[in-house]
């Protein structure tokens, strides 16, 4: 019987999955998929904001749309047990109220000074994502713990700087001119793209050959076809406003396309989620 038990404990180290279910790894992954929920609207409704400031009137009913979609997440985030929390509580308020002024005087500011304070705002969304994912770090499962970290420190910031890349790059084709800061930041948000990209792939290829079956295989092929429409966005950057003195590229057609390399990263993100749900099941 002793042999059997050690046999059995092995087993379940093996495949870093728990005995009985973790209900805390669930409700940490239901809120930290509302947080990025939230992030990924902001990130759009920022971009689409700019692009209209610039000039694009087309973005402004789709303006709205993505400030109902960040109502929506925050609700969401409220409704769950975690926002029982009194520092994640406090900390998510104060980020939904801001984002609230922020939505309402918007349309009356200048486009550097509305993108920089999305973006402040995006940043500090982030920083409670990851400290959600700490807070609650010591209740998850070994492959539950390690892809939420991923999740909090790599691919939710990758997603932002894709979206800083969309957003500032989108407003420049829109007005058709760049400055000089222009210009360096976007050398500094496209380098930011490459290395999150880069550490992404590396960072979840480990874990699946670490983890083996627990992890879902279709990620091999979705991170495959994200890095090379990482690499394409990159270019395209390049060429239509790093690398041209008349900038004439189409502004919704670059927005777009950011946006499907965002939702690329962000089906890994939502695979990667679901393991660990599946995870979190344990044996029993």
């Amino acid at each position: 019987m002793r042999i059997i038990l050690i046999m059995m404990l092995f087993i379940f180290t093996l495949n870093a999955k728990s005995l009985f279910s973790n209900d805390e790894q669930v409700e940490n992954s239901k809120y930290i998929g509302a947080l990025k929920d939230l992030i990924i609207s902001t990130q759009k409704t920022r971009g689409l904001t700019n692009n209209y400031l610039n000039g694009n009137t087309v973005s402004l009913l789709l303006v709205y749309a993505s400030r109902e979609n960040m109502k929506k997440a925050i609700g969401t985030m409220e409704s769950l047990p975690l926002a029982s929390d009194p520092v994640i509580s406090k900390r998510a308020t104060d980020i939904s109220q801001s984002l609230i002024r922020l939505n309402r005087k918007a349309f009356r500011k200048k486009p550097d000074y509305v993108f920089n304070q999305y973006t402040e705002l995006i940043e500090q969304t982030l920083m409670l994502a990851q400290s959600v994912s700490k807070r609650s770090a010591k209740e998850l499962n070994p492959l539950g713990r390690e892809l939420s970290a991923v999740m909090m420190e790599v691919i939710l910031p990758l997603t932002e700087y894709v979206g800083q890349l969309r957003g500032m790059g989108s407003g420049i084709l829109a007005k058709k001119k760049i400055t000089k800061t222009e210009y360096a930041q976007m050398q500094v948000i496209s380098n930011e793209v490459k290395r999150y990209t880069a550490m992404m792939l590396k960072k979840i290829r480990k874990i699946r050959l670490k983890y083996g079956k627990s992890c879902d295989p279709t990620v091999k092929i979705k991170l495959t076809r994200m890095e090379s429409a990482s690499n394409k966005y990159l270019i395209l950057a390049k060429k239509e406003i790093l690398a041209k003195s008349k900038i004439s590229y189409d502004t919704d057609k670059f927005f777009e396309q950011g946006t499907e390399l965002i939702s690329k990263i962000i089906d890994i993100y939502d695979t990667v989620n679901q393991v660990i749900i599946k995870d979190s099941k344990g044996w029993l």
